[in-house]
């Protein structure tokens, strides 16, 4: 299954958003470096999806803040 992640970084109040149907709003307390950001989207929404965090990858989009996820 492939869905839309919009990224916040750097944001005060971390968590997940789901916006629509396949598209969420992911804020995330990292900066985008050294890819520290695109590891606390994974974790994030392998906590909010109550999945195992290898499951998700990351298909589209890795340094930008619009991203295309995929679950296994």
């Amino acid at each position: 299954m492939r869905f839309s992640v919009k990224v916040k970084t750097r944001s005060k109040k971390p968590g997940v958003e789901k916006l629509d149907e396949g598209n969420f709003l992911v804020r995330v307390k990292e900066a985008p470096v050294e890819g520290k950001a695109n590891e606390a989207v994974i974790k994030a929404l392998a906590e909010n999806l109550d999945i195992a965090s290898w499951r998700i990858k990351i298909v589209s989009g890795i340094t930008s803040s619009n991203k295309v996820v995929e679950i296994n």
